[in-house]
């Protein structure tokens, strides 16, 4: 669909284009033919003027005195017409020019007439006394350029509508890869989301219908209310990332930006994730170390790297972060030693609702939130494999 959409945006458009080079190439071929009439009509009156001066050299044959042209070399023919429209004197080897035609042209002084075999000439008027003068200049140079100039136009017009209709196939094809790859991220995250929101609306109406179903101990209710509240709060969670990413997509939050020292950060960060359950170190080589960004973005970045390292090494598992410096950008870096990253799933990590592994509870989406701060605060990631056995994922920003 995407293809024959661009294919009929580029069949429109090689339609105009081509409107556009007829009417151009029309107007090219008068003004071109309009400047060669002007050009033998300067020579026919030219030719008259020295007649006039010069009655005998009628006979003569009047050629320019330099030609780099062979059409340009094309002689100058006249005639001297009585009153009764009698050709009396002519040029050496002029065609018969018919009485009826200076009878035809006198009120037009300028007139283009085919005179038998020789072929179209310009003929140009002066009266002198009761007669006429008469010049007339073969026109076959100027219908060879005019053929020509047409012969190259109606070749060149298929190779440029052909290259038009190319290039706007290609322009349309990569104008909409950006709107199509929205378009179906925008249809995965909506069915990625539903799937999401079903499971624990699925778990709470079981619960309920369970404990709905026939009487039970007080007890028993409890522990159904508990499942219930801990899907409302898995629930309430998801919602709340999806709306932190449709406000962000649409208006991120105003930058406030300021110094923030991710050592400092990173000790707090933490001293919150040690009660979770894996143990969590520290290695700050770098103290401070001084980046230009938000310092609430960076806080929530640091604990959804935190808590994606936690969920994945497991209770018994261990996690570290780091700060340090290497050049002029600083580094923050979380490891553990859960699974790791397989390498076929790199690509899609920062994916909305994609998940690396099937371990942990998350829905998908803590990443991607990690993504969006990264690339709005300059960031760069880098994945790999940690010596701790697990996954190493890294952030850098220029060092303030």
């Amino acid at each position: 669909m995407r293809k024959g959409h661009a294919a009929k945006v580029a069949a429109v458009t090689t339609a105009a284009i081509a409107v556009v080079y007829a009417a151009c190439v029309t107007v090219l071929n008068l003004v071109i033919s309009g400047h060669l009439a002007a050009q033998a009509d300067a020579r026919l009156s030219a030719r008259l003027d020295e007649l006039r001066q010069h009655p005998a050299g009628i006979t003569q044959v009047s050629r320019p005195g330099v030609a780099s042209d062979p059409d340009d070399a094309l002689p100058v023919l006249s005639w001297l017409v009585d009153a009764g429209h009698r050709v009396i004197a002519s040029t050496p080897g002029a065609p018969q020019l018919p009485a009826s035609l200076v009878s035809d042209a006198r009120d037009r002084q300028t007139v283009t007439a085919t005179l038998g075999r020789p072929g179209a000439f310009r003929l140009k008027l002066a009266r002198n006394g009761s007669g006429w003068l008469v010049a007339g200049l073969s026109l076959a140079g100027d219908r060879r350029t005019e053929r020509l100039l047409l012969t190259g136009e109606l070749a060149a017009a298929p190779v440029l509508l052909l290259a038009m209709f190319g290039g706007a196939l290609l322009i349309g094809l990569r104008a909409q890869a950006p709107v199509e790859q929205s378009r179906r991220r925008q249809l995965e995250f909506t069915a990625d989301a539903s799937h999401e929101l079903r499971t624990p609306l699925s778990v709470i109406q079981a619960e309920t219908d369970l404990a709905l179903a026939s009487p039970r101990e007080a007890v028993d209710y409890r522990d159904a209310l508990a499942r219930v509240r801990a899907e409302g709060d898995r629930l309430r969670r998801l919602v709340e990332d999806m709306l932190w990413l449709a406000r962000f997509d649409s208006h991120p939050p105003h930058r406030e930006e300021g110094p923030v020292d991710l050592a400092t950060l990173a000790r707090a960060c933490a001293d919150r994730f040690r009660s979770v359950g894996p143990a969590v170190t520290t290695a700050v080589t770098a103290d401070p170390a001084l980046i230009n960004a938000p310092p609430e973005w960076i806080d929530r970045l640091a604990g959804v790297l935190l808590d994606n390292a936690c969920r994945h090494a497991g209770p018994e598992g261990q996690v570290r972060i780091a700060v340090g410096l290497s050049g002029s950008r600083a580094t923050l870096t979380v490891e553990d030693s859960g699974p790791g990253i397989p390498a076929d799933q790199r690509p899609r990590l920062f994916d909305r609702f994609s998940r690396a592994t099937e371990q942990g509870s998350g829905a998908g989406l803590g990443l991607a939130i990690g993504d969006s701060v990264v690339r709005s605060t300059g960031g760069r990631w880098e994945v790999g494999d940690s010596p701790l056995g697990g996954a190493r994922l890294a952030v850098s920003w220029r060092h303030a």
